[in-house]
């Protein structure tokens, strides 16, 4: 394309998982599903934690946190592209693809923080019990959550302010079902390599650092359970760690599939069915994940649909 038709657009296309019409009538109601599933699985977690006294702890803090995040992420992508589906229409303004590509990161960045503090909440409740209400006390959980929003929020906001620099074709079209910002920078006119590294550099950084501090976390508490001699003890504190631990595998698992996919294959759409693992299916197991697997958020789930369930 000419550098005639490079210019400043006001909007991109979109052109989703399939030009297929009837498999867009089935990928429309899959998504819907998924995405209220996602919706009420997230807000009953929320609900359970704000209800309860006895789930307010930081452990269930940092989790009401999590599926606040997950709600935010999934609502981030699905909803315009079910909007696309049901218009038949593959048009995204500009500014709604900055603001997708800004609270992708965002959200995603939450996720990879929020796992690497309820990683360290772990670490204290089960290598420093003694200590644990004092080490993290709600000042200090209030304070690692803003910390995290403001670190993830500055890094996006500087993902933006490069892309505003760049031009794009008139026409140009996104092989994904969102304004993800690989893809963006692939679909650009102008020189990316700033942007390039900044992206690499900030993936690296955000990434590598949480995962660091996980398994830093992880292998102090594997050696402290090795040291203890009561086996009702061990299984009761890797009880607490089993839902955390299938957390981070599904995440940081999808995660690591969708740059396997995007670095080995030039398909763009495998590399969207990727993402999809990534931006709607973990947001949506996360709470079935806590829910089947906590006996304390179970009971207050039940507790609140009895509640709330009419009598016959």
């Amino acid at each position: 394309m000419g550098a005639g038709n490079c210019t400043g657009v006001s909007q991109f296309l979109l052109l989703g998982l399939s030009d297929d019409l009837e498999l867009q009538s089935l990928l429309f109601g899959l998504f819907l599903s998924m995405y209220l599933v996602t919706l009420l699985g997230n807000l009953l977690i929320i609900l359970a934690v704000s209800s309860d006294s006895h789930l307010h702890t930081p452990m269930y803090f940092f989790l009401a946190n999590l599926s606040f995040v997950d709600i935010c992420f999934i609502s981030t992508t699905v909803p315009k592209m079910l909007l696309n589906i049901q218009a038949q229409n593959k048009d995204i303004s500009y500014i709604e693809c900055l603001t997708q590509v800004y609270f992708s990161i965002a959200f995603a960045g939450m996720d990879d923080f929020l796992l690497t503090v309820m990683a360290y909440d772990r670490f204290v409740a089960i290598c420093h019990p003694l200590h644990y209400m004092v080490i993290m006390n709600p000042r200090l959980c209030v304070f690692l959550v803003l910390m995290c929003w403001f670190v993830i929020l500055s890094v996006s906001l500087f993902h933006i302010l490069l892309m505003m620099w760049l031009t794009f074709c008139i026409g140009t079209e996104i092989p994904h079902f969102f304004c993800e910002l690989a893809q963006i920078l692939k679909a650009a006119c102008s020189d990316t390599l700033t942007n390039d590294i900044y992206l690499y550099v900030a993936t690296a950084l955000l990434f590598a650092f949480p995962f660091t501090g996980i398994l830093f976390s992880y292998s102090q508490i594997v050696s402290s359970l090795m040291k203890m001699t009561s086996s009702e003890g061990k299984y009761k504190a890797f009880s607490t760690c089993g839902s955390h631990l299938s957390v981070v595998s599904l995440f940081y698992g999808t995660g690591l599939g969708v740059y396997l996919t995007s670095s080995w294959t030039h398909s763009s759409q495998r590399n969207s069915i990727a993402s999809v693992l990534y931006t709607v299916v973990t947001p949506m197991l996360n709470p079935f994940i806590y829910s089947l697997r906590n006996k304390d958020v179970k009971r207050t789930l039940g507790r609140l649909l009895s509640r709330g369930a009419p009598c016959l």
